[in-house]
Order: structure tokens, then sequence, then C-alpha cells
């Protein structure tokens, strides 16, 4: 697990904000060892933290934990009181027409496929505040401000308006991004060669993030670059789309 190195964007004596690999899971998972998720790592370097909440395991960016009981307990109310400001970066299929726009539709489990959320009357409330950053021919790059937190909100939500992630196996048309795709005429590979994807992972980035630093009650606020490889797919879209 070297090639996980926890990138830290802040800390203090309250709170630590790391910028989170794709790849690498919030907190452990049924199966993992201490060396497999961001909280394990953190535990390793700064001898214990508290995760305040998590971020899919492909999804790159953002992500706080607490350093003491008392600064868990404050900032994990925050999240719970919808508080904090929580934004993303997501590329999305096909071309949104609407410059911005609101997506409030509750969310459930889907009884059907275990690990799969939906659409349900009757599901938990969730909200999505959605603006375009940019625009291409085939994609749509977008900021979303959640006010909710629900398990897989953007990726349900965008799905639902017929947009989902440009790379969603789950929701979304594809589990991968290629370079085909995107310039579409005149690509060719060499003999014998098999076309690599541009990216193999959510096209999802936790880009910007405001709380409350729990000591002095003062409003804190973070930005993750966009990692190597959505920074790739964006650069090769704006050339050919």
């Amino acid at each position: 697990m070297a090639k996980y190195k926890p990138e830290i964007i802040y800390e203090d004596e309250q709170l630590l904000v790391a910028n989170k690999p794709p790849g690498l899971l919030s907190i452990p998972g049924r199966y993992d060892t201490e060396k497999t998720n961001l909280l394990g790592l953190l535990n390793q370097q700064y001898e214990k933290v508290w995760a305040v909440h998590r971020i899919d395991r492909e999804t790159s960016g953002l992500i706080v934990f607490a350093r003491n009981p008392e600064a868990h307990r404050h900032l994990s109310l925050q999240f719970e009181e919808r508080k904090t400001r929580k934004f993303y970066l997501a590329l999305l299929d096909g071309k949104l027409f609407q410059p911005e726009g609101a997506i409030d539709s509750p969310i459930a489990e889907d009884p059907a496929h275990p690990g799969k959320m939906m659409i349900a009357r009757k599901g938990k409330a969730a909200i999505t505040h959605y603006r375009i950053v940019e625009a291409f021919r085939q994609f749509t790059l977008v900021e979303a401000r959640i006010e909710t937190g629900r398990t897989h909100q953007i990726r349900v939500h965008f799905a639902s308006i017929s947009h989902p992630l440009a790379v969603d196996a789950l929701y979304g048309r594809r589990e991968a991004l290629l370079l085909s795709e995107i310039k579409q005429r005149g690509f060719q590979l060499g003999r014998d060669q098999e076309e690599r994807p541009l990216m193999s992972r959510l096209s999802l980035h936790a880009w910007k993030l405001e709380l409350e630093q729990p000591a002095t009650g003062q409003t804190i606020a973070f930005e993750a670059p966009l990692p190597k490889d959505f920074s790739a797919v964006l650069n090769q879209v704006r050339k050919w789309g």
C-alpha cells in the first residue's frame, strides 16, 4: 500500500483535512487491514484520529478527521445538522442545457440490487444543487453542492435526470473512459496495441469544503486540486470535445 500516501491539506489540534486519492477506502471495510484505508494510514501517522464522514472509494478529494473525541462530536454534529458546505466536481455524460438547478429527490436502497441506491418516494430526503462549470460536445463538467449526504447521492441524482457520471459502472453507461470515445475521428492504435483508459474510476472529485473550527467557531474553507487522471480527461475533452 505504499502508493497510498495521505496528502494532508490542513491540520491543527482539532482536526485533519486530507486529500484522498481514488482507489483508497475512507474507513475500514469488512476484510481490510489497517493499511488499506485512509483512517488506518492516518492512525499510524497521528496515533489516533476519528472519522467524521466518508467519500466513495473511487472518489478523490477532501475528507475530514477529528483529532480528539470533543472535536469528533462537534464536527459530526455539523455534518448531521447540515452546517457544512460540500462542493464536488463531476464530469457528466451528455450536454446539460440548464446552466444551474437543483435535484430534490428522496433516495432509498434498491431492494432488488444490494449495494445500489435508487430514487424512491418514501426514501430519505436528498437535495443536490448544481451549476455548469464547462460544457463540451459529449460531456458536462458541473459543480455539485449537496445539502444532504445520502449514500451515492450525486451519482443517483444525476443518473435520475439522464446525465450520470461519465464514468460510473453502477449507475452510468461505462466503467472506463477511452480517448477513442472523445477523439472519435482519426484515432488509431498501433498493431497489437490495446487502448488504455484515460480514467477507470468515478469521474467525481470532492473539491471544496467549508466548516466551523471546533475550538474557535471560525469558518474555515479548503480546496483540493484535481488529481492527474481527472485533469488528463478534461484536457482531452477540451481539445477534442
